[in-house]
């Protein structure tokens, strides 16, 4: 208990901290892009069909898709926010390995192949190729210290929207349980009511948060003592 407190205490002092940021909303579209990717690769991967994704200015995402057996519902409607949590925890591990500039690669070519393939609106055509510009820039051209502070940004933010994603649809299930989004997808083909499947789902983002946390601070720690004496629609 004491560990999810601690997560909880440190998600919300860095959502504080990171709301002081200029232009730290622009990037919590990141979040949103793989959580609607994880959408479309699983509906790929279940022989379904992707039809567009679009992503849009106040966060939120939606993926409209096909599928034929009704079943394939529950992990398609998973997929969602539980690859946004595991993005999350691999951009804390990639950082405590000091492979920060491969998850940088990864979430440049994750944009690469969303903007070819699946997405279709403006604003989320505009914001893939100006995220795809600046992760180039980046990698191209910034000294590591600042390459660094900008992947712990990425990092901190799409660690945040993970866990309060999930959070928001425990209020909207409450609310009306036909609006929570996912949830409402997962109450539709189980028993589990839609802020069952909400609660759980936050769950699991706090696991991987704190895991994340852990690792942030552990690849810290780690740093320093060997430095040397110098159609069915998805949404967000």
């Amino acid at each position: 208990m004491s560990n999810l407190i601690k997560t909880v205490f440190f998600l919300i002092l860095s959502a504080f901290l990171t709301h002081l940021i200029p232009f730290s909303d622009y990037f919590r579209n990141l979040d949103t892009m793989i959580h609607e990717f994880g959408h479309a690769i699983v509906t790929l991967a279940l022989s379904g069909k992707v039809m567009y994704i679009e992503l849009f200015a106040n966060h939120s995402g939606v993926t409209y898709s096909q599928v034929t057996n009704r079943w394939s519902l529950l992990p398609i409607a998973l997929a969602g926010y539980m690859t946004a949590s595991l993005f999350a925890l691999f951009m804390f591990r990639m950082r405590a390995g000091n492979k920060h500039r491969f998850a940088l690669q990864v979430m440049t070519a994750i944009a690469i192949v969303a903007l070819v393939l699946f997405v279709r609106n403006e604003f989320g055509t505009f914001w893939l190729l100006g995220f795809i510009i600046l992760n180039t820039i980046v990698l191209a051209f910034m000294p590591r210290w600042l390459s660094d502070l900008y992947y712990l940004l990425l990092a901190f933010l799409t660690l945040e929207e993970s866990v309060f994603g999930p959070f928001s649809l425990i209020l909207y299930a409450w609310n009306d349980p036909a609006k929570a989004g996912d949830a409402t997808n997962l109450s539709l083909v189980t028993p589990i009511p839609a802020i069952g499947w909400a609660v759980l789902l936050t769950l699991f983002s706090l696991w991987c948060a704190a895991r994340a946390l852990k690792w942030f601070l552990g690849g810290r720690q780690a740093s320093r003592s060997s430095r040397p004496a110098y159609r069915q629609q998805f949404e967000e």
